[in-house]
């Protein structure tokens, strides 16, 4: 039997997954289309996407090292005699005030300087001893050179909880990033790559020739993993896998092309023997985005059914932050499908898979409950919904909006706001995994929430202090009729709520077919 080839989890760079043996899915036709066709790139991914292995893989192909691409696409068709020299400025580190900052780049600044063999006057700031590294590095080994930045936003970034920093952060790289575009004639070749795009005014001011093609149809799955991908170089390691529910789980990330997997979510799930977690969510809190939701009392459901342009998602600026934009570019939000429209391209945008939907679900739920009960209600929903035993799925909601802590309504606003209370219910229900659309369109308006089981469809409607005429709308509007001809009950729920005792008044329904 043929040994499984290792995986490599968490390592980033090419030339040790390489000779330590280790599995790696083919990225090279894709790279090489990306060098031929242009020289300044920008590429927006979420977190463990791979883009630092894809940075490193770059630096080896200019470098020239030959011996870590054998029996690769690539090998026989690039000029291994053309070596570069590679500037490459990677931000590793967590820098939360500004002297941290300029800190970890000069340090990127000297190791440069110590792998090129090429000393900055020690008076040069940042900006001009980057200039000099660049335009001395090309006169000494009679080559342009290639520019690689990893992670190019990571001090905005980490510090969005503290807008003074980010903004001295900016100011930081605009300096930097400035310096490439004034040293054009010495540059071969740069990428750019980072979580978030910032408005060009934000950052790439003196940068406004790079090619953006984190929308690019071209290279949508150029870092993540495809599912020819798990069907062929991860065959040996799914087998026996039920690969319905890893595509449920683990894909659905969309950049305008095929869809992928986050390959640290496929890594995990096979060395931890096949088990559904949230490998992907788990490295990273989404805390500040929970903040953005509380300060602007957003309305829950919305998150996976929204309509949004191509310039919402397009980039944020750093002084005027939407909860939108930095949802899809972190990978909490992903496109689910698109049109062209008489104002341009737009975008249906919703939770990429059953991870995320869970997860951040959970997190959603513990800010607006502040309940420590959470895991006995969902599991109350989940049953009275698959047993389509609506007595008990109105008092599991009953007995949810009671235990939520007195100080949590009084604390914060969010609960004097209409949608609250369709945001708890559609937080718990979402966090189950359940197949919901809010705001779902019929020929008659929009139902509020939607849920399709396998066995039955539950129709909701939302109201709050409307003296119980949820259900009337229903039946008025007619939503059922979307749903007919299904074969499986439809039942029509009207919730109604009362601000002032913050619990239901009327929870009514109606069973059709």
């Amino acid at each position: 039997m043929t040994a499984l080839k290792k995986l490599p989890i968490g390592i980033q760079t090419f030339s040790e997954i390489r000779q330590e043996g280790y599995l790696y899915v083919d990225k090279t036709p894709q790279v090489r289309q990306l060098v031929e066709q242009g020289k300044y790139y920008f590429l927006a991914r979420p977190r463990r996407f791979g883009k630092s292995l894809l940075v490193s893989t770059l630096q080896a192909l200019f470098e020239g090292r030959k011996e870590l691409f054998s029996g690769l696409a690539i090998e026989p068709a690039w000029d291994w005699d053309s070596v570069y020299p590679v500037i490459k400025i990677s931000f590793g580190g967590v820098a939360r005030d500004l002297a941290d900052m300029k800190q970890d780049v000069a340090a990127i600044l000297r190791e440069n300087q110590e792998r090129l063999g090429i000393s900055c006057p020690p008076e040069d700031d940042a900006g001009s001893c980057f200039k000099y590294l660049i335009r001395h590095a090309a006169r000494k080994y009679g080559q342009k050179v290639v520019i690689l930045v990893d992670e190019y936003d990571k001090l905005i970034v980490d510090n969005l909880d503290q807008p003074d920093v980010a903004s001295q952060g900016r100011e930081v790289l605009r300096d930097l990033y400035t310096t490439i575009k004034d040293s054009d004639e010495h540059v071969k070749f740069a990428f750019l790559t980072g979580v978030s795009k910032f408005s060009k005014v934000s950052v790439f001011s003196g940068l406004n020739n790079l090619e953006d093609i984190s929308l690019n149809p071209t290279y949508a799955t150029l870092c993540g993993y495809t599912q020819h991908d798990l069907e062929t170089t991860f065959a040996a390691h799914l087998q026996g896998a039920d690969m319905a529910q890893v595509r449920q789980w683990y894909n659905g990330y969309n950049f305008l092309g095929e869809r992928v997997y986050n390959p640290f979510d496929i890594l995990l799930f096979i060395k931890n023997d096949q088990r559904f977690e949230n490998y992907w969510f788990a490295t990273g809190t989404p805390s500040f985005l929970i903040k953005l939701i509380r300060q602007s009392n957003y309305y829950v459901p919305k998150l996976n059914n929204l309509h949004v342009s191509r310039e919402l998602i397009d980039s944020f600026d750093l002084d005027n932050i939407r909860l939108e934009p930095l949802l899809f570019q972190t990978g909490y939000l992903t496109i689910k499908d698109s049109r062209q429209t008489d104002f341009g391209s737009e975008y249906r945008l919703g939770l990429p898979n059953r991870e995320v939907s869970i997860s951040f679900n959970d997190q959603i739920i513990r800010y607006l409950t502040d309940s420590s009960d959470v895991l006995a209600v969902k599991k109350e929903l989940l049953a009275s919904l698959r047993q389509q035993d609506l007595a008990q799925f109105d008092q599991t909601l009953r007995g949810l909006f009671a235990s939520i802590p007195y100080n949590n309504y009084v604390n914060n606003t969010i609960s004097s706001y209409e949608g609250y209370y369709a945001s708890v219910i559609y937080a718990y229900l979402a966090s189950l995994g359940l197949n919901l659309t809010a705001e779902d369109v019929t020929s008659k308006g929009r139902i509020d929430l939607s849920i399709r089981l396998d066995t039955a469809i539950y129709l909701i409607e939302f109201k709050v202090d409307g003296g119980g005429k949820a259900l009337e709308q229903i039946k008025q509007r007619n939503y059922q009729q979307k749903y007919q001809g299904q074969g499986k009950p439809i039942y029509l729920i009207g919730i109604d709520f009362d601000s002032a005792e913050r619990n239901l008044t009327a929870f009514d329904w109606e069973q059709w077919g």
